[in-house]
C-alpha cells in the first residue's frame, strides 16, 4: 500500500478549503483517508496553514510520499527542512 500526504478539498463553490491527510495513494482525492494532519485555507491573506508537525513527521519517516502542493505546504511550515535534516543525521 502506498501511502501519500495531499490536499483534500473541502468548502463550497468558489470557497475551497483544504485538509491535509494522509490517504491511501488509490483512494479518491476526497475520500477515503487515513489520518488528517492539518489544513490550509488559501483564501485568508497571508494563506492560513496549520499542520500537526509531530504527526507529519512521524508519517514521513514511515515511507508516506507528499505530493508536490503538500511538500510545498510542509516547506513553508518548517517540517521539510527539519525531515530531511533528520534523514541526514
Amino acid at each position: 500500500m502506498a501511502v501519500r500526504i495531499r490536499l483534500a478539498r473541502h468548502g463550497r463553490k468558489k470557497r475551497p478549503f483544504y485538509r491535509l491527510v494522509v490517504a491511501d495513494s488509490r483512494s479518491p482525492r476526497d475520500g477515503k483517508f487515513i489520518e488528517m494532519i492539518g489544513t490550509y485555507n488559501p483564501l485568508t491573506d497571508p494563506a492560513d496553514v496549520k499542520v500537526n508537525e509531530e504527526r507529519a513527521m512521524y508519517w514521513l519517516k514511515v515511507g508516506a510520499q507528499p505530493s508536490e502542493t503538500a511538500r510545498s505546504l510542509l516547506r513553508k511550515v518548517g517540517v521539510w527542512d527539519k525531515f530531511m535534516e533528520s534523514k541526514k543525521a
